[in-house]
């Protein structure tokens, strides 16, 4: 059993316990970070003058083998080895020889850990942003194609007012905008440099982490020892953040199901981004979408996992901070999954804009605009609601829409209508008049700030 730390102890590890307590099975993800911290170490050590450059060139040149030989599949990541780092320093040394053996100076598993933990948080941060860039170009593409549209606005699943496709993919646009700001404004926070805080209270060799915080493109190094091997918050706000990325990928596919369904028609999904029965040979399938959707509670789990795994640990370090890899790993991999495929359903899916205008049409959708048009008549809009109510009331018994109202019906209610109130009613007018910023009038606008934001990324 390759173990760092057994000059202590006089007998071997039990092997179930060994089992229990290693971590190769899942850490040799972070393979990369370890190599890439050693190197930065390495060379820290040396421009202090704890390593010769003799020293500092030997293992320099190693683990560069060991990383290409494992990126190219040469050298296994196997073994009885108790973890990633110790993976690592075990191939150095019987390739190297003693220079190997001093790889870990004035360094802790404690510290190398928490580095390679941010380090790989870090990149993960900057792949997760680019899928999003991804699905908010995307949904910016809809958003200029179908910028006049017309689609019933819902609340309480009810319809409520018509908008656009262009409008509504807008709130979407918005959310998944905050996601990747939110993931560059942790990514800001995070970049501190934990290496040099040893096991918790530093070391007696003058390292200077300043100078391995910027080869590793750091900001600084962390301001407290214990804080920096004990700190997951980074990871927690990654968590979270994913977790809140996830509940607006399980919003727009819940709409996408709906949306989906020969109810409904508004959307088709492509061939490539559905599944059929294995006994109904008519049925298409949403199951991406409904994976998707699924799958949000696996991330929030992870989110949920990870607090209480932290909240009762005392300082600084504490086994119990392994079980933050797992879990972190697989929600990673889920939502950048979920991430990718919804920019590919959503690219290969188009809209039946005659279907939505037609649901549009339905439901009074245009109702608060029939009381509007009474308010620029010098009507109270309190005393227009009751109007316009009492007319819903009189289309529901005569089961039509209140397009198809005669003149004289609206005229029984209310003297102040006109011809006029058709035009008012129509869907182009209920969209067009609503030009606020962030209205379905204002949507235009609302494309090339849109375009603009992503030219900036």
């Amino acid at each position: 059993m390759a173990q760092l730390w057994g000059g202590r102890f006089t007998k071997e590890t039990d092997a179930l316990v060994y089992a229990f307590n290693a971590s190769l099975r899942f850490d040799r993800r972070l393979f990369r970070q370890d190599v890439l911290g050693s190197k930065a170490h390495v060379k820290m050590l040396a421009k202090q003058g704890i390593l010769t450059e003799e020293e500092k060139d030997a293992i320099l040149l190693g683990l560069d083998q060991i990383l290409r030989e494992v990126e190219d599949g040469t050298l296994k990541i196997e073994g009885e080895y108790e973890d990633i780092h110790s993976f690592v320093e075990a191939c150095l040394t019987e390739r190297i020889g003693e220079p190997g053996k001093k790889l870990h100076t004035g360094r802790s598993r404690n510290d190398q850990v928490a580095l390679d933990m941010r380090l790989y948080i870090r990149d993960e941060i900057d792949q997760t942003a680019q899928l999003l860039k991804e699905l908010l170009t995307v949904i910016c593409g809809i958003m200029e194609t179908h910028l006049t549209t017309c689609m019933p606005g819902f609340t309480h699943l009810q319809k409520a007012q018509p908008v656009t496709v262009a409008h509504h993919f807008g709130a979407y646009f918005e959310m998944f905008k905050r996601d990747r700001e939110r993931l560059m404004s942790i990514r800001s926070r995070m970049n501190i440099c934990p290496l040099g805080s040893g096991a918790l209270a530093g070391t007696t060799y003058p390292l200077d982490r300043e100078y391995t915080a910027s080869l590793l493109g750091f900001d600084g190094a962390s301001e407290n020892s214990m804080d920096g091997v004990s700190d997951r918050d980074y990871v927690l706000e990654f968590l979270n953040s994913l977790a809140i990325t996830m509940m607006h990928l399980s919003r727009l596919s819940e709409e996408i199901i709906i949306w989906n369904s020969n109810e409904y028609r508004f959307i088709e999904l492509d061939d490539t981004f559905a599944t059929g029965s294995s006994i109904m040979p008519q049925k298409k399938n949403p199951d991406i979408a409904e994976l998707i959707r699924g799958k949000t509670g696996r991330v929030f789990g992870a989110a949920q996992s990870l607090l209480v795994t932290m909240k009762g640990l005392p300082l600084a370090y504490n086994k119990d901070m392994q079980e933050d890899k797992e879990m972190t790993f697989d929600a990673i991999d889920t939502a950048k999954g979920c991430i990718s495929l919804m920019t590919g359903m959503l690219s290969s899916s188009s809209f039946n804009a005659e279907r939505m205008e037609a649901s549009a049409m339905n439901g009074f959708a245009n109702a608060t605009d029939a009381a509007d048009y009474l308010v620029r008549k010098g009507v109270p809009f309190r005393d227009a609601h009751g109007i316009i109510g009492r007319l819903v009331l009189t289309c529901i018994e005569k089961s039509c829409r209140m397009d198809d109202l005669p003149l004289e019906e609206y005229r029984a209610v209310c003297p102040r209508f006109d011809e006029d109130i058709y035009d008012a009613i129509s869907l182009k007018s209920c969209v067009e008049r609503r030009k606020t910023k962030g209205a379905p009038g204002a949507m235009a606008e609302a494309v090339e700030r849109a375009k603009t934001y992503l030219a900036g990324l």
